[in-house]
C-alpha cells in the first residue's frame, strides 16, 4: 500500500521501477551505433573499455546507493548535494540537473524524428515535426499526471519492449559468431584505452536520473541500492554481450559499420528483416527513453520550486493524483520548444561537463555525510569506508581533466551565469520576506 511522503507526494515506486528506469534511461540510441566506434579504437579488445567503463560507473551509482538509501527527498542528485553542502551548491545541482535533462531529450527527439523521416518524409517538415512532438511529449505528460504508478508502469513496458530487439540480436549473433573474430591478437595501449573510455563513458550515463523520483520510493533503504545498482548492472551486462557478438559476427569489417554496425550485424545473422528490427528499436528506444524522462526530471523542478528558486506554483501537487502536475507540465513545455528550436545544439556542448560535476558532487557529499555519520544502522552502507567515494571521485576527476578546452570554458561561464541567478533569487526571495 502507498503512502503519501511530507512533500504530498505518494510513495509507490519499487525495486523493479527503479532498476526499470535505470536501464531504460541508460540504453538509449547510443549502443546501436557505439560498437563501431569503440572498435576502430581497439578492435578485438573493445571489451575492455566496456568493463573499465562499467566498473567506474558502478562505483559512482555505489555512492548513490549509499547516499540515496539515506537522503529520500524528491530530487535525486540535487537533493544528496543540498543535504551536504547547502543551498548555494543544491540550487546549482537543481539546475544543472534538469537543463541537462531538456537537452538530452530535445537530441533524443530529434534523432528519433530524423529516423523515422527516412520512412515517412513528412516529419522533415517543421510543422508535421512539432504535430509529433507534441503527440510525443503530450502523451507522456498525460500519463504522468495521473499518477507516478502510471508514469512508472509505462516505462516499465517501455522497457521490456526495448530490451525484445537487443536480446534477439544477442542470441542471433552468438549462433553466428565466429570464435576468430574474438581473438586477441595484442593488447591496447593504456592511451587507445582512455581514448575510447572517454567516448564510451556517457553511454553509461543517465540511470541517476531514475532516482529523481526519490521522494516516490517505497521503502528507499532497501528499493535504492538494490534498484540502481541492479538496472546498471544489467546494462553492463548487455553493452557487453552486444558488443561481444557485434565482433564475433562482424570481426575486423566492424569498423566498416559506423552508422549502423548492429544493423549490420543483424542483416547477417538474421537477414534483411534483421536490420529493419534493429532500426525499428533504436527508434523505440529513443521514445521510451524519453518516457523516463519526463517521469524523472519534472521532481528535480518541483523540489527546486520547494526551495523557493522556481515559481511557486511548480510545486503543487494534483489534489486528485497526487503529482508535480505543473512541474510535469513545465517540463514537457520545455522538452518541446527546445526539441523545436534547435538550440540544444549550441548549448549541447555544457552537458557532459555539467553531468560531471553533478557525480562529483554527489561522491563528495557521500564522502562528508559518512564521515560526518553519527547513525551506522541508517540505510545502505558501503564497505571499506570512503575507499569507494575516493576511487569514483578520482575516475571524475580523470574524465573531467579530459575535456576540451571549450567544454570546460562553456562549464565556468554556465556556472557563473547560474551564480549571478542565485544571488537575485535569494535577494528577491529576502525581500519579499521582510514585505510581509
Amino acid at each position: 500500500m502507498s503512502s503519501i511522503n511530507n512533500e504530498g507526494l505518494r510513495r509507490e515506486i519499487g525495486v523493479v521501477g527503479l532498476a526499470a528506469n535505470t536501464l531504460n534511461r541508460t540504453i538509449g540510441a547510443g549502443i546501436f551505433v557505439l560498437p563501431a566506434f569503440v572498435a576502430s579504437f581497439l578492435g578485438e579488445t573493445s571489451i575492455l573499455a566496456y568493463l573499465f567503463c562499467g566498473f567506474l560507473m558502478m562505483l559512482i551509482m555505489l555512492c548513490f546507493s549509499e547516499i540515496g538509501s539515506k537522503i529520500t527527498a524528491t530530487g535525486g542528485a540535487y537533493a544528496y548535494i543540498h543535504a551536504a553542502f547547502g543551498p548555494y551548491a543544491g540550487f546549482l545541482a537543481n539546475t544543472m540537473f534538469w537543463f541537462v535533462g531538456i537537452l538530452a531529450d530535445a537530441a533524443i527527439a530529434n534523432a528519433m524524428a530524423d529516423m523515422l523521416s527516412i520512412y515517412l518524409p513528412l516529419l522533415s517538415e517543421i510543422f508535421f515535426r512539432a504535430i509529433f512532438f507534441l503527440l510525443v511529449f503530450g502523451s507522456f505528460t498525460f500519463v504522468n499526471i495521473l499518477g507516478v504508478k502510471h508514469g512508472d508502469n509505462m516505462v516499465k513496458i517501455n522497457t521490456l519492449i526495448k530490451l525484445v530487439p537487443l536480446t534477439i540480436l544477442i542470441i542471433a549473433g552468438f549462433m553466428g559468431t565466429s570464435i576468430d573474430n574474438l581473438q586477441w591478437h595484442s593488447l591496447p595501449t593504456i592511451s587507445k584505452l582512455g581514448e575510447a573510455s572517454i567516448l564510451l563513458f556517457f553511454a553509461f550515463a543517465g540511470g541517476e536520473a531514475s532516482l529523481n523520483v526519490s521522494g516516490e520510493l517505497k521503502n528507499p533503504q532497501k528499493v535504492v541500492p538494490l534498484g540502481i545498482l541492479s538496472g546498471m548492472g544489467a546494462v553492463v551486462l548487455f553493452y557487453v554481450l552486444i558488443q561481444t557478438v557485434s565482433q564475433g559476427v562482424l570481426g575486423a569489417d566492424l569498423v566498416k559499420f559506423k552508422e549502423a554496425p548492429l544493423a549490420a550485424v543483424a542483416n547477417k545473422v538474421i537477414g534483411s528483416f534483421g536490420s529493419t528490427l534493429m532500426i525499428a528499436g533504436a527508434v523505440f528506444s529513443m521514445f521510451a527513453a524519453l518516457s523516463g524522462s519526463v517521469l524523472s526530471y519534472p521532481r528535480v523542478i518541483f523540489a527546486g520550486a520547494n526551495k523557493g528558486w522556481m515559481p511557486k506554483i511548480m510545486a503543487k501537487v494534483h489534489p486528485k493524483f497526487a503529482t508535480p502536475y505543473v512541474a510535469i507540465i513545465t517540463y514537457s513545455v520545455l522538452d518541446l520548444v527546445f526539441s523545436l528550436s534547435g538550440g540544444f545544439k549550441q548549448l549541447a556542448i555544457i552537458a557532459s561537463a555539467s553531468l560531471l560535476v553533478v557525480y562529483f558532487g554527489v561522491v563528495a557529499a557521500t564522502i562528508k555525510l559518512r564521515l560526518k555519520e553519527t547513525d551506522k544502522s541508517k540505510g545502505f552502507r558501503l564497505p571499506f569506508g570512503v575507499a569507494i567515494p575516493v576511487l569514483a571521485a578520482i575516475s571524475i576527476i580523470w574524465f573531467l581533466s579530459n575535456l576540451a578546452m571549450k567544454e570546460i570554458t562553456s562549464l565556468v561561464v554556465f556556472l557563473g551565469v547560474l551564480s549571478v541567478l542565485y544571488i537575485l533569487i535569494e535577494f528577491y526571495n529576502k525581500r519579499n520576506n521582510n514585505t510581509l
